[in-house]
């Protein structure tokens, strides 16, 4: 099977952002793309876990309902929410009304709050994690990778919760931690020009 299709300009993408309508900006303006604001950061993780279980699809046409829900991520708020915000939140069809993933949210909204105050940002902290891109595996052949497993595995010992290899390597795709887009795909030279661009928090 290809691992592109031909966008509505004609140019090759890769395969997946043919899936639904509404993946094409999503892969063509966000996904791979690198971010330093904490915030988004802290969405891409908490997103990534509701995910867990479902398809992005899902996830994607519910960002704004998410968002509106969470207070656009900001952490420093979530972390104050108290039972009456998860009584809400379950009641909330918008969302994905799970109490495990919720309660998460709010516990990794506290987790991060810590590590802002220990590194400086969250972003500092994710940043240290970007792999070598020499080392990679060819683009969208892996779910995990040696960065996403102690990305997740350091964030557990901090007390985040539902962040497991996988997600964190999602995760790591759709931040710009790496350019997975797939070597022919129009978007792929925009990420890299992008990532080179790019000020590393961590530096």
């Amino acid at each position: 099977m290809s691992t592109t299709i031909e966008g509505p300009d004609g140019k090759p993408r890769c395969h997946w952002c043919g899936a639904a309508p509404e993946f094409l900006d999503y892969h063509d303006i966000e996904w791979g793309f690198p971010v330093s604001d904490d915030h988004r950061l802290f969405e891409k993780l908490s997103l990534e876990s509701f995910q867990s279980g479902l398809s992005w699809r899902t996830i994607l046409a519910k960002r704004e309902n998410f968002r509106t829900a969470f207070h656009n991520f900001d952490f420093d708020i979530i972390a104050r929410f108290t039972q009456r915000d998860i009584n809400r939140l379950l009641k909330d069809e918008g969302i994905v009304r799970h109490r495990g993933k919720i309660e998460a949210v709010i516990n990794n909204a506290q987790r991060a709050q810590e590590l802002v105050n220990q590194e400086g940002s969250l972003a500092a902290f994710i940043w240290r994690y970007e792999p070598d891109a020499k080392q990679l595996a060819k683009p969208q052949t892996a779910s995990t990778s040696k960065e996403s497993h102690a990305l997740s595995k350091d964030l557990k010992k901090l007390g985040w919760k539902f962040i497991g290899p996988t997600t964190a390597y999602a995760f790591m795709q759709a931040m710009g931690l790496i350019n997975d887009h797939v070597e022919d795909c129009v978007i792929r030279a925009k990420v890299e020009r992008a990532r080179k661009s790019f000020k590393r928090p961590c530096d």
